[in-house]
Order: C-alpha cells, then sequence, then structure tokens
C-alpha cells in the first residue's frame, strides 16, 4: 500500500470517528431540563420516558398516558406546572421541576406526544362499562351532570384544551375525578368541579372502567 492510500484511509477512518462523536454528543444524551439547547426529543427519550414511556405510553397507572393527547391541552398543563399553579400531590412531586423548559421545548414535546400512536387499555366489568358508557354519552340530568362527550368527543379525542380520554389509566381517571371534585388543586379544570360534584364513587369508576379502553375505538 503507497503512503497516499495510507493517508486516505487514516483521513477516512478520522471522519469517522468524528461523525460517530458528534452523532452521540452530550446534548443529545442530556437530562438538563434547565438546558435550552437540548432537544425536545431528547427529554423525551431521556427524561419523561422514564414515567411516561418513549412514545407516551405510560405502564403505571400513576403517570398518564400522553400518546395522541391534545397539543393544547398539554402546553397548558406545562404552564400550569411551571407557574405553581396546578398543586395536586404528584404534579408538584413529579412536574413543578419541568417548569425550566423553555417555551420552545414545551411546543416541541407537545407535538411530539401529540403526534404519537395512542393505545387502549384492558377492559374492565361489563356492567361497570356500559354504565361509563351512559355517563359519558348522556350523563345524568337529573344530577346536573353533563355528558363528557360534549367536550371530550364521541370517541374521547379530546379538542384543543380538553384532553383525550379515550385509553386512559383506569386509576389515574379515578384520582383525577376525585382531586376536580373535592380540591381546588387543578385550576384550569375549575368547571369540572361542577361537573363531578355529585358523581358517586361508584359512577366516577364506571367512567373509568369505559374510558380506559373505550370499546370501539383504536
Amino acid at each position: 500500500m503507497n503512503t497516499f492510500s495510507r493517508i486516505s484511509m487514516l483521513s477516512g477512518a478520522i471522519a469517522l470517528a468524528l461523525s460517530l462523536v458528534s452523532a452521540c454528543s452530550p446534548i443529545d444524551r442530556s437530562r438538563a431540563i434547565n438546558n435550552a439547547n437540548v432537544p425536545a426529543l431528547t427529554l423525551a427519550q431521556q427524561v419523561c420516558a422514564s414515567c411516561h414511556g418513549v412514545t407516551g405510553v405510560s405502564t403505571s397507572p400513576e403517570f398518564p398516558k400522553l400518546a395522541g393527547q391534545q397539543r393544547d391541552y398539554l402546553i397548558a398543563q406545562l404552564a400550569e406546572f411551571k407557574g405553581h399553579s396546578r398543586t395536586d400531590p404528584d404534579g408538584v412531586k413529579y412536574m413543578w421541576g419541568m417548569g425550566r423548559l423553555s417555551a420552545e421545548q414545551v411546543q416541541d414535546l407537545a407535538a411530539y406526544y401529540a403526534s404519537q400512536t395512542p393505545t387502549m387499555g384492558p377492559s374492565m366489568d361489563a356492567a361497570l362499562m356500559a354504565e361509563g358508557r351512559r355517563i359519558y354519552n348522556e350523563g345524568i340530568p337529573s344530577h346536573n351532570v353533563t355528558q363528557c362527550s360534549a367536550c371530550h368527543g364521541a370517541k374521547g379525542e379530546g379538542a384543543g384544551q380538553f384532553p383525550r380520554l379515550a385509553g386512559q389509566h383506569a386509576d389515574y381517571v379515578v384520582k383525577q375525578l376525585l382531586i376536580y371534585q373535592s380540591t381546588d388543586q387543578r385550576p384550569l379544570g375549575a368547571a369540572m368541579k361542577q361537573v363531578t360534584h355529585e358523581l358517586t364513587m361508584q359512577q366516577i369508576k364506571a367512567l373509568a372502567a369505559f374510558l380506559q379502553s373505550f370499546p370501539g375505538t383504536t
């Protein structure tokens, strides 16, 4: 092998090494939520995934599914966490720290999760789900409970700042409905206090059971 060939091979090896270093740069593997230069996708994969899953499909009902969630809703919730106006215990514990995200990171994270494919959860007791379906679609007029579909859509898909509900973990739905019903810890959802205030625990569980699998929705 002549000198020119050896130099060419060495140059190629150096270029490859530099490209690999660049592709795996610290900024692309960073967990620093206070660094505005960290891409939202990196944060989703390196930070948010530990609770919500890489694609927004959490496995623990302690944490909500974010896949397919309404972009405007996600932005609004992150704003509440940033401003410390959402004070439910889990929100304070897990999400207040995310208030250090930049406006661009918030927008990009919301867009990322909104673009992911949502999944349905397992079915629960048939009678319970049937009761939940009735409440979701018809409400309980005698108790001034408005039908959920009026704001959250016939397929539970949500709209704008009204969140997607279809496929959400039943346990998480129960927890949030009780927060709306009994506290003022989620100010942006103030209207939900009126909607939920006469729901019994049985009715709340029925709604949650229906929403988790949302029969007929993919």
